[in-house]
């Protein structure tokens, strides 16, 4: 998102320092149900009009982002068909191969092959696109995150999505650990309704992170997320955009 290419971090053991890399954003739900999915997917949409975009299924749980898309139809490789993706991927012939969600790339999990794929393979897909596209926006796996298992640590920015309740917040807190990664920008995106009154400082308070967003209720969020369709108007669009917006500063 900046101008210059960001400082190389790095996945596992890579082939060589990228001269470029992606600016990589991680997205995981405090507890489940959070709506970790569809700030992924609205996030990924909304920078996509700015930078090339990638957006990458790794909750292998939630049975494939195609679907929450509505591209469950759509021609193109999910992550069954990457087993042998191993070594020096190339990153703009996968790219190339993958489904699009309007401007956005899309390597999702397929809900009919559930294996997860092979954590090398992860490995070097995921090098493989940070190092073709700007923007590379991960649905993190929550299970993994508190199990120190995901690539979260090599997330520039993490969001914490949290909606305002006590299982929530412990669910914030329980990840807070190993989310403490020098030079990532970690931060909370809160949701509402707040059914006992919590706001967004007390949870901000309570994990001990900053408040990076807060999104509104908005009823047509639910309903287009049945008909595959997340709303690109309304409350929740408008935060989505005012966030990615944050992420280029």
């Amino acid at each position: 998102m900046a101008s210059t290419p960001p400082t190389a971090r790095g996945w596992a053991a890579p082939p060589a320092p990228p001269v470029w890399r992606a600016h990589v954003v991680g997205v995981v739900g405090a507890r489940g149900g959070a709506g970790a999915s569809s700030l992924a997917a609205a996030l990924a949409r909304a920078v996509s009009r700015t930078t090339a975009t990638a957006l990458v299924d790794l909750d292998g749980g939630c049975g494939g982002l195609d679907v929450l898309l509505g591209l469950e139809g759509a021609d193109g490789v999910r992550w069954p068909d990457l087993t042998d993706a191993r070594g020096d991927v190339d990153g703009h012939d996968l790219l190339a191969l993958l489904p699009r969600w309007g401007a956005c790339a899309v390597l999702s999990a397929d809900r009919a092959r559930p294996d997860p794929p092979e954590p090398a393979v992860v490995a070097d897909v995921l090098h493989a696109l940070s190092c073709t596209v700007g923007v590379l926006v991960l649905d993190l796996d929550r299970s993994r995150v508190v199990a120190g298992e995901s690539v979260a640590a090599v997330c520039d920015t993490v969001l914490v999505v949290a909606p305002r309740d006590l299982r929530a917040t412990a669910g914030a807190l329980a990840l807070r650990h190993v989310l403490d990664v020098p030079g990532a920008d970690v931060g909370l995106v809160v949701r509402g309704p707040a059914p006992g009154g919590l706001g967004a400082s007390e949870v901000a308070e309570a994990v001990g992170l900053p408040v990076r967003a807060v999104l509104p209720v908005d009823r047509r969020l639910a309903a287009g997320t049945e008909h595959g369709g997340i709303p690109t108007t309304g409350p929740f669009a408008r935060a989505v955009r005012r966030l990615a917006a944050g992420l280029a500063r």
